[in-house]
C-alpha cells in the first residue's frame, strides 16, 4: 500500500489512500483510524476520515511535521496485518413519499420507475458510511444503486426538516438537523441522528452501515413520541468485513 501524505496548514496532515469511493479503500481508513486511536501519539489532536483520506490534526509545539508523517508512514504495514472489522448495521425507519418525501414521485419519473420500486430499491440493501459531514450527524452513505440515482435541486430548499432522506446523484443521506440543501428528499426518519444532549451525540459514525426500513405514518409517529419520551428504539447488529471486501 502506498500513502501520499500533504500538509495542511500548520496543524495539519492529509493522509491519502486512493482517488475513488471504494469499499476496499475504506475499509484500509478504518484500520488506519484503529491503529491511531489504539496508539494515542503525542501531540495528536484528533483525525478526521473521508472518502479517501484521513486528516490528523496535531499541535505542532509538541510533534513536528516531519517526525508526525514518519510514524504515521510507519503504520502502513500494521493495518495490512489486520484481517476483519466489526462495526454497527444500524435500522433507520423511513416514511417514504407525501408530505415526508416530497420528490419521491419525481426521482420515480426521472428513474423511469414507480415510486414502489424506488422504495424496494432505495430500501433492500445496507449502506456503507463512508464520512460524516456538512453538518453534525449528517452520513455520507454509498452503495446505493445507479437506476435511481438523480442529480440534485436546480434551486436548493431554504429549509429541509431534521430526520429528511434524500438522493444526490449516487449518493443517498438524512439530514440530522433543519439545513439548507438541495438534495432530493423522499423520506423521513423519525430518529434523532444528531442530539447535543446525548452521549455520544451523534447516533451513527463512519464506517457504520446503515438499512432503511420502509414504515407507516402511524408507526412514525410512534418511534416519535418514545424518541420525545428519552427512550431509545434504535435497533442494531454487528456487521462484519473483510479484508478482501471489494463491494458493500
Amino acid at each position: 500500500m502506498s500513502l501520499h501524505f500533504q500538509p495542511l496548514g500548520d496543524t495539519g496532515v492529509r493522509v491519502q489512500f486512493g482517488d475513488r469511493i471504494d469499499p476496499a479503500i475504506n475499509n484500509q481508513i478504518r484500520r488506519y483510524c484503529r491503529r491511531l486511536k489504539k496508539l494515542s501519539l503525542e501531540g495528536v489532536v484528533e483525525w478526521v476520515p473521508s472518502y479517501t483520506a484521513v486528516t490528523v490534526y496535531y499541535q505542532p509545539y509538541r510533534v513536528r511535521y516531519g517526525e508526525l508523517v514518519r510514524i504515521l508512514s510507519e503504520l502502513v504495514e500494521e493495518i495490512e496485518s489486520d484481517q476483519e472489522l466489526e462495526s454497527r448495521l444500524v435500522e433507520i425507519p423511513v416514511v417514504y413519499g407525501g408530505r415526508f418525501g416530497p420528490d419521491l414521485e419525481e426521482v420515480a419519473r426521472y428513474s423511469g420507475l414507480t415510486p414502489e420500486e424506488v422504495i424496494r430499491i432505495h430500501s433492500q440493501s445496507p449502506y456503507r458510511i463512508y464520512m460524516m459531514g456538512f453538518v453534525p450527524g449528517f452520513p455520507y452513505l454509498g452503495g446505493m444503486s445507479e437506476t435511481i440515482a438523480v442529480p440534485r435541486l436546480e434551486k436548493p430548499r431554504e429549509k429541509i426538516p431534521a430526520g429528511s432522506v434524500g438522493i444526490a446523484g449516487a449518493q443517498t443521506g438524512v439530514y440530522p438537523l433543519e439545513t439548507p440543501g438541495g438534495w432530493r428528499l423522499i423520506g423521513r426518519t423519525p430518529l434523532r441522528l444528531y442530539d447535543p444532549h446525548r452521549h455520544p451525540p451523534m447516533l451513527l459514525a463512519a464506517g457504520d452501515h446503515v438499512q432503511f426500513r420502509p414504515i407507516s405514518e402511524e408507526e412514525y409517529s410512534s418511534i416519535e413520541e418514545e424518541v420525545a419520551r428519552g427512550k431509545n428504539p434504535v435497533k442494531e447488529k454487528t456487521w462484519e468485513s473483510r479484508t478482501d471486501e471489494t463491494t458493500d
